[in-house]
């Protein structure tokens, strides 16, 4: 199978489930973002100096082209589900119970893992902004709405238990 297949060449591709749009249409708009977050979350794996970070980042690049298939499809039920959307909460009060609380702002970039974790946050927030666009004229499952604005504060925390760990471990060495 070739790669190339010349269908887009007219500035048209296809969903998931074979109807044709416009490729700046908001919902391509909405699953490319989508697709740009799952790219960062990959740089930001291959920085991260933490295992079990490293392994939920993982988890999340295999639940995203669900995500993406949704946005995809029209007409289908959701593949994101309400546990995906637990499991991220129940993820993120684990690791706020293993962080100090937030007194100020967090600057970004004490490691580049950390960096990555909150380009994916931001990108993320960009995702979340062309689904709520995508929304007011096409219909959409809220699931996926709700997994995005979850995912955003998720990619928050990995950074910061990130930049903890490696603060950490500096400590540590001292």
């Amino acid at each position: 199978m070739k790669v190339y297949t010349k269908t887009g060449d007219e500035g048209t591709t296809s969903l998931f489930t074979g109807e044709r749009v416009e490729k700046d249409s908001p919902r391509v708009s909405a699953y490319g973002a989508i697709d740009e977050v799952n790219s960062v979350l990959a740089i930001a794996r291959n920085f991260s100096e933490v295992p079990e970070i490293r392994q939920k980042i993982f988890e999340l690049q295999k639940i995203l082209p669900r995500l993406m298939a949704d946005l995809a499809s029209l007409n289908r039920p959701a593949r994101i589900t309400e546990e995906d959307i637990k499991q991220l909460e129940d993820d993120m009060d684990l690791l706020d119970k293993n962080l100090p609380s937030l007194k100020n702002f967090v600057i970004p970039g004490d490691t580049k893992a950390g960096a990555f974790l909150d380009l994916a946050r931001t990108v993320t927030r960009r995702a979340e902004r062309k689904f709520h666009k995508l929304s007011r004229i096409e219909a959409v499952h809220d699931v996926d709405r709700i997994f995005l604005n979850r995912l955003s504060d998720f990619c928050f925390m990995l950074m910061r238990m990130e930049d903890f760990a490696a603060a950490k471990k500096v400590s540590e060495s001292v």
